[in-house]
């Protein structure tokens, strides 16, 4: 939730809010009706020294409140996996904090960060494993074929419909072995939501009843917006950081 590779498909649960930079349109998270799950500030990261260093990330600053539904969007090699791996206590920042819940990750040992990240953030890993023997459209139907309640008029549709919205017009012949490794992982997100969008309406019943917060990483733009706020990385830096007002329109 341009293909969403293998970080797109992670959903960490943590973080909302405001941006240091003055021209940078800033989403209004002053106040969490479930409190706030966890407070990025100024998170940097550098990977090597000296001429060889590179600056992966670049004093990113929000915050996630329990229960949003938001998403990071950013092309290939803009940093936002470096993010996510940080956010998710997979690694450490070169510069700036993370606290979940007031801790500051990077300061505890690594047995309680496990701990910490065990109880507090939860990754959601989707592989495409799609039937090499049959086609893109095959592959997207098969949900729905076996659940047996449409009629195959109406799966067609919504498979095309799906394969569209994610850039694979046309390719619903092909067979899968034929696809790229992104175009692939964009065939088992249509998969996964051909069935009235199962994948995603679980996601926003658990948030909209738990309070849990759901954060998806994506260089796929369509599955940005169908979440509450997106935040913007280029370059390493958080460039945007809006509301959208998806969830409110489809009174979710």
């Amino acid at each position: 939730m341009a293909d969403a590779d293998r970080s797109a498909d992670r959903t960490a649960t943590p973080l909302a809010a405001p941006l240091e930079a003055a021209d940078t349109p800033q989403a209004d998270s002053s106040t969490c009706d479930f409190g706030m799950l966890l407070a990025a500030k100024d998170l940097a990261k550098t990977y090597g020294e000296g001429e060889a260093a590179t600056r992966a990330l670049r004093g990113v600053t929000f915050d996630l409140c329990n229960g949003e539904f938001a998403s990071i969007i950013g092309q290939s090699g803009s940093g936002k996996s470096t993010l996510l791996n940080l956010l998710g206590l997979l690694d450490t920042p070169t510069e700036g904090t993370a606290l979940y819940h007031g801790i500051d990750s990077a300061t505890i040992a690594k047995p309680a960060r496990a701990i910490l990240r065990n109880e507090l953030i939860g990754f959601v890993f989707q592989f495409h494993y799609l039937l090499p023997e049959f086609s893109v459209y095959e592959n997207v139907a098969m949900p729905a074929l076996i659940a047996g309640k449409l009629a195959t008029e109406e799966i067609r549709s919504r498979a095309e419909e799906t394969l569209g919205m994610l850039g694979l017009d046309g390719m619903s012949g092909k067979n899968a072995n034929a696809l790229s490794g992104g175009q692939k992982q964009r065939v088992a997100i249509a998969r996964a939501l051909i069935n009235t969008n199962l994948v995603y309406d679980l996601f926003r019943e658990i948030s909209r009843e738990t309070q849990t917060a759901f954060l998806i990483v994506t260089h796929d733009r369509s599955i940005a917006e169908r979440t509450d706020r997106i935040l913007e990385i280029t370059d390493g830096e958080l460039v945007t950081d809006v509301r959208n007002s998806y969830g409110v329109a489809q009174g979710l």
